[in-house]
Formats: structure tokens, C-alpha cells, sequence
């Protein structure tokens, strides 16, 4: 896509037609390497990059992509990954994608999980793929009791985040409290602040499906948790909120960054 020396792109100068993209209706015409370019450029191009309109680049790529093979989107995600950076772009391009989404397993989870380091890109990676994956039966349990005991803060984390996906009704999840619990009992007493916060997260979301064995895993692990895990779950599970006073207030957290995407709750 051309353009003159000192042109601004907007979004909707961005959200062209097929032939910009350079795809056809069967994902051929370009390599993967031309069109995580592409979508490098369009994401860089944006007068205002935050996670709106960055998804709006993806969704577009998305809709392109949408008849090309599993394994062009598969080696797309890990091209935006390694070589660009866009890590939750990459996850909702496969996510969004079914066939890609469907070939996922161990091996394809541990290369586009390689490397995280922040929050938001831990949650984008576990809600968006690696704890769907898991409810769909396409991840074994043994991987997931695998990062919870792994050195590395963020993929403990990311075990912690994947059974959101289990619980969280309007993402598919049904309510699974032998598989939360048992994740959630890894990591009872590690005191990473990132885990301690994602496994309140994980309690919480398991609160709505089965209350009782919320409050018995807390009177059970109470020496090992921590007192912000003891303290928010049992706001949620009085209160319904997390935070009650924080809602009362009107203050909350603030917005994440968008090369790691939105996420509903830093946990």
C-alpha cells in the first residue's frame, strides 16, 4: 500500500480491500513473511495504537486469512511473536481461526508462549488459547501441573489464568472445580505477586459454579495463602465484587498496554 511522503494512515484508510492485504479468498498470494509485514506496518501506521484499534487491524486480517490452512496461520502467529513482538494479535489470529485453533496442542503452545513477560501477555496467551485449548481436550492436564511448577513466573501464571477458560461462562467455560482446585493447589503458597494475583483470579471466577468449594479450599490452604488471595475471594464471595470498596469509589486499574491486549482483570 503506497503512500505519499507525510501521510498520516487512519483506520479506515487501513481497513482496505483483499487486494491490499495481498491475500486472495484461499490465503495464497503472499508469504507469511509479506503479510506479518503487512500487518506490522498497518499496526505501526495507526494515528492512535491503542487495543481497539489494533484489534481492528486484526479482525481485518482475520476475515483475509480466513480460508488460508492451519499451518499458514500457525507459522503467521510465531512470525508476529518472534520477530514483531504482537503477541495477543498473534493469539487472536489463531484463536480466531478454525482450523489453526483446532491443530493446537503442546508444541505450538510452548513455541508462541516462549518469552512472555508481562501480565497482559500471559493472560492474552491463556485465555485466548492455552486454557480453551485445555477445556476442548486438546492440552493433557499433565502440561498445565507442568508450567505450575515451572521457575518461570509467567508460565506459572499462565497455568493459573488457563482454568479461567474452564469457569468463564460467556467464553464457553461450564464450571470445573477438580481441575481449578487442583491447579490452584500447586500454588497455594507461592508468593510471586503476579501468581498470588492470578490465583484470586482463578478462585474467583470457580465462586459463580460452586461457592462451598471456594470457601473449603480457603479454609483448608489458609496458612499458605496469601492475604490478598484470602481477602479478595472472600469479598467475592460475600460481596460478589472483588473489591467493594474500590467499586464503591469508582477507581479500578488502569489500562494495559496494547502490544499485550485487553485484559478483564490483572487478577
Amino acid at each position: 500500500m503506497a503512500e505519499r511522503p507525510g501521510t498520516v494512515l487512519t483506520v479506515q484508510r487501513i481497513a482496505q480491500d483483499r487486494q491490499e492485504v495481498g491475500l486472495d479468498q484461499t490465503g495464497a498470494g503472499a508469504s507469511v513473511s509479506e503479510v506479518a509485514a503487512r500487518i506490522d506496518r498497518d499496526i505501526r501506521a495507526l494515528p492512535l495504537r491503542n487495543t481497539p484499534n489494533v484489534r481492528t487491524v486484526r479482525r481485518r486480517y482475520s476475515r483475509e486469512c480466513r480460508e488460508a490452512d492451519g499451518p499458514f496461520i500457525l507459522e503467521l502467529a510465531r512470525e508476529l511473536v518472534e520477530r514483531y513482538g504482537h503477541r495477543w494479535v498473534a493469539y487472536e489470529l489463531v484463536g480466531d481461526h478454525q482450523e489453526a485453533f483446532r491443530s493446537v496442542g503442546e508444541g505450538e503452545l510452548e513455541a508462541l508462549g516462549r518469552g512472555m513477560d508481562s501480565w497482559g501477555a500471559v493472560d492474552a496467551f491463556a485465555r485466548t488459547l492455552a486454557g480453551p485449548a485445555w477445556r476442548d481436550g486438546q492440552l493433557s492436564g499433565d502440561v498445565i501441573d507442568r508450567w505450575a511448577r515451572r521457575d518461570d513466573r509467567w508460565w506459572r501464571r499462565a497455568a493459573l489464568v488457563s482454568t479461567v477458560a474452564l469457569n468463564v461462562r460467556s467464553r464457553g467455560g461450564t464450571g470445573d472445580v477438580l481441575r481449578t482446585l487442583s491447579v490452584c493447589g500447586l500454588l497455594a503458597g507461592d508468593d510471586d505477586d503476579m501468581v498470588v494475583k492470578a490465583l484470586s483470579w482463578a478462585l474467583r471466577e470457580l465462586v459463580v459454579h460452586d461457592p462451598q468449594a471456594v470457601e473449603t479450599f480457603l479454609r483448608e490452604n489458609e496458612q499458605a495463602l496469601a492475604p490478598r488471595v484470602l481477602r479478595e475471594v472472600r469479598n467475592k464471595l460475600v460481596t460478589g465484587l472483588k473489591n467493594p470498596k474500590r467499586a464503591a469509589d469508582g477507581t479500578g486499574w488502569g489500562s494495559a498496554n496494547p502490544r499485550d491486549g485487553a485484559c478483564a482483570d490483572q487478577g
